[in-house]
């Protein structure tokens, strides 16, 4: 099976400029791709997480990556079916930006692999060097108004009522389409790939290419991940999933990935792992009969959070996903304990000094002392996995888990943390 085909089965082709062009051309030599990633924050989220595997798909199969980070792009702003005018960032902070996605996104491909080794680049570093004269002669009389007010991302925002667009913003498909000129010149790059709604920002790239080197370039687009229901994939009720373990730790990202409906899980098993069409069927023959195992989510869950974080992180969420189910919390060291304060859960400090009672309201878990004393007694609530019944024992008369804390469970699925200090 070809690239393209693979790509085909998983569902991860939206758009190509030349579909048999473009599979002759990957088929004769390795080549060098790119895709793009402009910081718009300290880290990526797990919806780019589509082009950078992309990216990895193509170096196995013996491409060169690179990874493209718009530290000038990222000082503009991409219009590109926004509903307004983007907020201008400083200088000094999409530099940060820029330094955290660039190592972020040499996680993912492979820069010691010989001739297929991938790059990690900066926009900024050509894009400074252009003055405003050379930007309009060289780059800006290859641009047709006409044919850029007419791109849908554009006109929507023309259209808009009481909307527009700014210079600004207008510009930023003539620097996106000069990035593609100068990876060409720099390092032969034959082929762009990012999301379908940069479509029209490849193409002019592809074209710019063609003006100003005379070369044959091409692009493939990949689909917006969406999810069956019609909600916004990638949110939770915490918020965005990040690919940063220090905004989104490994264990909320695995657990992100265990709740994917069924609808969606064998979809994601091919857009967001490297598992073959057969382990996929099995997983798929595993859902139609065996729904209630859920199969196919640990499957996907482990696979990304194994690309995403490694191993070790991979195993400390399947511990702590463990333990929480069974109530053995024995299992568990400091920083799986860390990663549930920083995923949210209800936690207070100061439990040397607390009582179970106070504790449990304090974490809300009870609505009040009165009703913390009757959860006690029924024995519903446990402290470090063992059962308590008297609201006025003292927390310290349980030995805390490592990192000095204490797992106060309510019921089968309501926890809290409190730390010592």
């Amino acid at each position: 099976m070809s690239l393209l085909s693979d790509f085909d089965w998983r569902g991860l082709i939206a758009q190509t400029s030349d579909r048999d062009a473009l599979d002759a051309h990957l088929g004769s030599a390795p080549r060098t791709l790119y895709a793009g990633f402009d910081p718009t924050a300290d880290s990526l989220h797990i919806g780019s997480l589509v082009p950078l595997l992309a990216l990895r798909r193509f170096q196995l199969d013996g491409h060169r990556p690179i990874a493209l980070v718009g530290g000038a792009t990222g000082l503009i702003g991409d219009p590109s079916f926004k509903a307004a005018e983007r907020s201008l960032n400083e200088a000094d902070q999409v530099a940060a930006w820029v330094a955290s996605i660039r190592a972020q996104v040499s996680r993912f491909i492979d820069l010691d692999a010989g001739p297929a080794g991938g790059l990690v680049v900066d926009n900024l570093d050509w894009t400074r060097k252009l003055d405003v004269i050379q930007f309009l002669r060289d780059i800006g009389k290859h641009f047709s108004i006409n044919e850029m007010v007419r791109r849908e991302a554009v006109r929507a925002r023309l259209e808009r009522e009481g909307g527009g667009i700014s210079y600004t913003e207008f510009s930023y498909a003539l620097l996106q389409s000069y990035d593609y000129v100068e990876l060409a010149r720099q390092h032969d790059c034959t082929l762009q790939i990012g999301g379908s709604d940069q479509w029209g920002n490849i193409t002019a790239g592809m074209d710019l290419v063609r003006r100003m080197l005379a070369r044959q370039v091409h692009a493939l687009t990949l689909p917006l991940v969406t999810k069956a229901d019609g909600t916004k994939f990638g949110k939770t009720e915490s918020g965005t999933v990040w690919l940063d373990p220090k905004l989104t730790s490994p264990y909320a990202f695995y657990q992100f990935w265990m709740n994917t409906a069924d609808a969606d899980v064998l979809r994601f098993l091919r857009l967001f792992t490297f598992l073959d069409q057969e382990r996929i069927r099995e997983l798929q023959q595993s859902l139609q009969e065996r729904p209630e195992r859920r199969e196919a989510q640990q499957a996907l869950a482990e696979e990304v959070t194994r690309i995403v974080h490694g191993e070790d992180a991979l195993q400390s969420s399947r511990r702590i996903t463990d333990a929480l189910f069974s109530g053995e919390l024995g299992v568990l060291d400091s920083s799986d304990l860390a990663q549930l304060q920083q995923d949210g859960l209800p936690s207070l400090a100061g439990g040397r000094a607390l009582k179970v009672g106070e504790a449990l309201a304090g974490l809300e878990l009870a609505r009040s002392n009165s009703q913390a004393m009757q959860l006690i007694r029924s024995g519903a609530v446990s402290v470090n996995g063992e059962s308590v019944t008297d609201a006025r024992m003292p927390l310290a008369d349980r030995a805390p888990l490592p990192g000095g804390y204490w797992l106060i469970r309510r019921g089968k699925r309501n926890w809290g943390l409190v730390q010592a200090d």
